[in-house]
């Protein structure tokens, strides 16, 4: 008997007497709907033949679908494949942009279906017929009628002949398919979150720097707005200004999938802006640009960035998103040149600087009075020097708020002046409500802003929501993990909820961070005085006084209840004396006296400081009902359940 084995490019055959046996080589499945050819292997989207772009979550959607034509598909099935876990993101608002961008890819409607059907509240379904499809075969024109006729063997010698010949062609073909066939390729991590680094200014002049700063700050303030997108606070990213650490080592301390980074010049009236974005798992730098204009389309530039990164990340936008991405309104470039001082100044939050700021602010809206961001810096501006500063703070409230309200008059879908009110109500008018309304509003805008969520997360606090301040602090964090507010603001919403060994242990990180961060210092103070160690929690306000400077009344209180809770009175009333002079000019609110006196256990004068702190609509009010902290020793009296009362927060 003669036999016949040949391998060869297009296909294995065995030849026998009266046998034929062909094999062809693997060949890569097609998915078939509609007039739509789909790949799984390679990911390639085919209509009548001509490629089809797609990739990212809709890719992904897509696989999933037909992976399961005809089943629902539910929304957190979707949500466990797309999203890790521990991946802070708008998931409602990601998904529906994925699939609405799959429906555009597809030609398909929500309305009237062909392909993919939306069941409420629940998930998907594919519902067009799925036929699989051998490429090869289907290619080659070869019909199953057209196959080789293998007529019945006619004697036992010829049985095992086959059978030992189809041993050998599986043994080839295992063989053909390790050394032939190669390996998938990894599929690209969709990039869900970046960090902006701090724009180099390569102007050659120092004194540029705040505007390579502006420009990065600008920018992430754009990237903030999308949802789906973690992008990384201004104050955590500037750690990294003038860095020699790696791209994957900043992703890896920021916890982000992608850099931007990039540089600025301005010489005269031209700027010239290179960006470029990196992935952070392998240093595969995926877009870069440069862009030269006019100083005045210094905006337009922006706007262009951000759409680009925004396309190369293939991120679906929403309506509002892309009007945000649209060109941006015009703004006089020597407003635009004040406002980017006053942003310089308000970031270094000192009470010098602040005012600084302010003067910058009112420079450029009297230069521009329809600039809306000058009017949400002033409006931030008198914000916290009321709330924290050296100025009286009913003045400086109500400035912040008229400010704040020109903003958002002039561009009702500025996410700052909208958290900026939601501030203002909170702490000067204790319009809780409303508060809450400007809090949610400013995250649906700019679901990426920080601050937002940070501020959001004491008013949750303040008005008795402690898991959930708890929960929007974290969200903060996420977005500005290296910024030492935020940080021990955590631990502050751990302490108040009991959990004392959490709150100790945030508090070191938070001075790891900075081991001279006196708020952090006041914190664990406060802890250590929960746990009835006295002598360490004096130690902690001791240190957070000499390190804030003995004129910042806010820590000098904290060590005065100290005292005075732990029986050292005599300090107490010192510091008391010191309080009560500097209330003459309005430089510490009644709350603070207050305070002091019932921690001392005189609690009718504490009531009726108490009193005048509410006439004077105190921000220290705020924290009446946050347990464990300053208002403890007036908690159990008939009394102070009134001022709860009076100020609006649930008791």
């Amino acid at each position: 008997m003669t036999c016949l084995l040949r391998l060869s490019k297009l296909g294995i055959y065995w030849a026998a007497p009266g046998v034929l046996i062909t094999l062809a080589p693997p060949v890569k499945s097609l998915v078939r709907f509609g007039s739509y050819e789909f790949e799984p292997y390679s990911g390639e989207l085919r209509r009548q033949g001509i490629r089809v772009h797609l990739e990212g979550q809709p890719l992904a959607i897509l696989k999933i679908l037909l992976e399961r034509p005809g089943d629902l598909v539910t929304r957190e099935d979707l949500q466990k494949e797309l999203w890790r876990q521990d991946t802070f993101v708008d998931f409602e608002h990601s998904l529906n942009a994925a699939v609405k961008r799959l429906r555009a890819a597809l030609n398909d409607s929500a309305d009237h279906p062909r392909y993919i059907e939306t069941l409420a509240r629940r998930g998907y379904r594919f519902v067009a017929p799925v036929n699989g499809v051998n490429s090869r075969s289907e290619a080659s024109g070869v019909s199953p009628s057209a196959a080789p006729v293998v007529p019945a063997f006619r004697d036992r010698s010829l049985w095992l002949s086959a059978g030992l010949v189809l041993f050998t062609l599986a043994v080839v073909i295992a063989g053909w398919r390790h050394w032939h066939q190669p390996p998938a390729p990894p599929a690209a991590e969709v990039i869900r979150s970046l960090a902006v680094l701090p724009l180099q200014n390569l102007s050659g002049d120092p004194s540029q720097e705040y505007f390579a700063d502006g420009m990065t700050e600008e920018l992430i303030g754009k990237l903030a707005k999308i949802h789906g997108l973690r992008v990384i606070s201004r104050t955590s990213a500037m750690h990294f200004k003038n860095t020699q650490l790696s791209v994957p080592e900043i992703a890896k301390t920021l916890g982000v999938d992608a850099i931007v980074e990039g540089s600025v010049i301005r010489e005269g009236n031209q700027i010239r802006v290179h960006a470029q974005l990196i992935r952070a798992a392998n240093d595969e730098h995926i877009w870069a640009e440069e862009y030269q204009r006019e100083y005045r389309n210094v905006l337009a530039i922006q706007d262009e960035v951000a759409r680009s990164i925004v396309y190369q990340i293939a991120i679906g936008l929403a309506p509002g998103e892309r009007k945000n991405l649209t060109a941006s309104q015009t703004v006089d470039p020597d407003a635009h040149e004040d406002y980017l001082k006053g942003r310089f100044y308000f970031n270094q939050r000192t009470e010098d600087s602040l005012s600084k700021s302010i003067g910058y602010f009112q420079k450029a809206v009297a230069k521009d009075p329809s600039y809306s961001l000058a009017y949400s810096g002033l409006a931030d501006a008198y914000a916290l020097l009321g709330f924290r500063g050296g100025l009286p703070s009913k003045d400086t409230l109500s400035r912040a708020k008229a400010a704040a309200l020109k903003a958002v008059e002039l561009d009702d879908t500025l996410a700052e002046a909208h958290a900026s009110l939601a501030f203002i109500a909170e702490t000067h008018e204790w319009d809780w409500a409303r508060a809450e309304r400007e809090y949610k509003r400013a995250l649906e805008l700019a679901p990426g802003d920080a601050r937002a969520h940070h501020w959001y997360a004491g008013y949750l606090t303040y008005v008795g929501r402690i898991q959930d301040g708890i929960a929007e602090e974290k969200r903060a964090r996420d977005l500005d993990p290296l910024s030492l507010p935020v940080n021990n603001a955590l631990a502050g919403r751990l302490l108040v909820a009991g959990r004392l060994s959490e709150a100790q242990d945030q508090v070191q990180k938070t001075l790891e961070l900075d081991s001279h961060f006196a708020p952090a210092h006041q914190t664990l103070g406060w802890a250590y005085l929960n746990l009835g160690k006295h002598q360490e929690a004096i130690k902690e306000f001791h240190l957070a006084v000499e390190l804030s400077g003995t004129d910042d009344m806010d820590r000098m209180l904290d060590l005065g209840f100290a005292y005075a809770v732990t029986g050292k009175q005599s300090e107490a009333r010192k510091i008391l004396i010191q309080l009560k002079q500097l209330h003459e000019p309005g430089l510490v609110p009644s709350g603070s006296i207050a305070i002091l006196y019932g921690a001392l256990g005189e609690l009718d004068e504490a009531f009726a400081w108490l009193n005048r702190a509410y006439q004077e609509r105190d921000p220290e009010l705020t924290y009446l009902k946050v347990p464990g902290r300053r208002f403890e020793p007036l908690r159990h009296d008939p009394r102070f359940h009134e001022i709860v009362r009076r100020v609006g927060l649930p008791d």
